[in-house]
């Protein structure tokens, strides 16, 4: 009895182990057929064939994220812009450490005039890239265009820490003191009521 259960579990193993093998020979058929719809800039076909790769083998999730991101950009090339932050949600929900994904949605969003929702994005790629100053220059851009010129020469600043000879840093910064030294004044708060003399 005993032969009997141990010839049972082992070749439900080998069952199991066959069963697999077949599911990776699908998905790798699959992620093939979907890199390569991808590289023809058949996004829509690359996208739903590496989907179902993932869906077989996760190891795929990172080329369907890659998939996800150049349907997103080729999107926001054809001024697709909502389809394209809909591509960009998809990759991030994938591979929410890369910050080249959140820089995409950003500048897709700068597109929308949607600078809130930018911001936040680059903010992300700061977290995840402290030291790439583009994204410190793109941020700084949008405080600016957002007349937030502290925040913007404070990002100016880092920038600059960062890439001492950034020219485009160094005239954003020359702007904004020009900016800052032509604005009026901050209105301190109201001065005190004269005391009133008194009568002799």
């Amino acid at each position: 009895m005993k032969k009997y259960i141990t010839l049972f579990i082992a070749l439900a193993v080998c069952v199991s182990q066959v069963a697999q093998a077949q599911g990776n020979k699908e998905a790798n058929k699959l992620a093939r057929e979907g890199a390569e719809a991808s590289r023809n800039q058949d996004y829509d076909k690359g996208v739903e064939l590496l989907r179902k790769a993932t869906d077989l083998d996760r190891k795929y999730a990172a080329d369907l994220a890659v998939a996800y991101q150049q349907r997103g950009f080729a999107s926001a090339r054809d001024q697709k812009f909502e389809e394209a932050i809909a591509d960009f949600n998809e990759a991030l929900k994938i591979k929410s450490n890369d910050s080249r994904i959140y820089e995409q949605r950003a500048a897709v969003e700068m597109k929308l005039r949607d600078y809130d929702k930018a911001l936040a994005d680059y903010s992300e790629a700061i977290k995840l890239k402290p030291n790439e100053v583009r994204y410190y220059l793109y941020r700084s851009y949008i405080y600016e265009t957002k007349e937030d010129i502290g925040n913007s020469m404070a990002d100016t600043e880092k920038a600059l820490k960062l890439d001492p000879k950034n020219a485009e840093a160094q005239s954003r910064k020359a702007r904004l003191e020009a900016k800052q030294a032509a604005a009026p004044p901050p209105v301190n708060s109201p001065r005190p009521a004269p005391t009133a003399s008194k009568s002799p």
